[in-house]
Order: structure tokens, then C-alpha cells, then sequence
């Protein structure tokens, strides 16, 4: 039944993949309203990063490690770009004078994903309070 929908695997686990971002996207941007933006919601939004690789391991494995097109078919963004979007945004609201946004913004990912990376190869423990504390250190430098 799936193959009716989607051509072949490949496409099946592109369309998972793209979910999976999605949702990540979706769970950050509710941490960032639910502390508020700026700083707290940045930091929100890092520690809900974790937190999905944390509670959606699989999902989260493949949503990094499939190639995605830059676009969809129908031109419509695809999840890691949504996801991206609100962390360049919460860059700017969150550290307005930084020079440049995007380095900031990839530096913030780094930390989450390879803390997130970290956990799932039960590298460290899974701790929200040490996660929150290590974000951050980097999230603005709040702890």
C-alpha cells in the first residue's frame, strides 16, 4: 500500500526523513513561544532539539542522514529548512549584536547536534538538566 503513495524506498524514507524535520521544527518553534523568545526561547529551542533526538532516536538518525533536495517538487520548503529558518531567526532576536547570524546559528547547531549525537551513542547520559546547563553555556551564555 505504501508503494501506491511513493515510488520507491528511497522516496519513502526521503518523505520520513522530511517528517522528521518537520516535527523538530514544529517542537522548537512551540519551546520558543513557550519561554517567551529571545534569550529563554533560544535556549528553549536547543534543548527541544535535543530532547526530540533524545525521545525520537530513529526518526531523528534518519532525518540527518538522508540527502534532501534543496526543494520539494511543488516549491514549498522542506522541514530541515523550516527548521533552520527559526534558529536564524532566534539568532537574531536572541544575540542582536553578533556579526554575523548565520556563523552564530551554525555554531548553535553544532553544539546541539553533536551534544544530541553524543547521547545517542550513549557517549554521555541522557540529563535535561545538564543538557539545558550545556546549551546554555553556548545559547547566549545563560546557564
Amino acid at each position: 500500500a505504501l508503494y501506491r503513495h511513493f515510488p520507491d524506498k528511497e522516496a519513502l524514507l526521503d518523505a520520513l526523513a522530511d517528517e522528521g524535520l518537520r516535527r523538530l521544527g514544529a517542537l522548537q518553534a512551540q519551546a520558543w513561544l513557550k519561554a517567551g523568545g529571545a534569550v529563554a526561547g533560544f535556549k528553549a529551542t536547543g534543548i527541544a532539539y535535543v530532547r526530540f533526538a533524545h525521545d525520537e532516536p530513529a526518526l531523528f538518525r534518519l532525518s540527518f542522514t538522508r540527502q534532501m533536495p534543496e526543494r520539494s517538487i511543488d516549491g514549498s520548503s522542506d522541514g530541515g529548512e523550516v527548521a533552520y529558518n527559526l534558529l536564524r531567526a532566534g539568532v537574531g532576536e536572541a544575540l542582536p549584536g553578533v556579526a554575523d547570524p548565520d556563523t552564530a546559528a551554525l555554531h548553535a547547531w553544532a553544539l546541539v547536534h553533536g551534544l544530541a549525537m553524543l547521547i545517542l551513542d550513549r557517549r554521555i547520559e541522557w540529563d535535561e538538566a545538564k543538557v539545558a546547563e550545556v546549551v546554555g553555556l553556548t545559547f547566549g551564555g545563560v546557564g
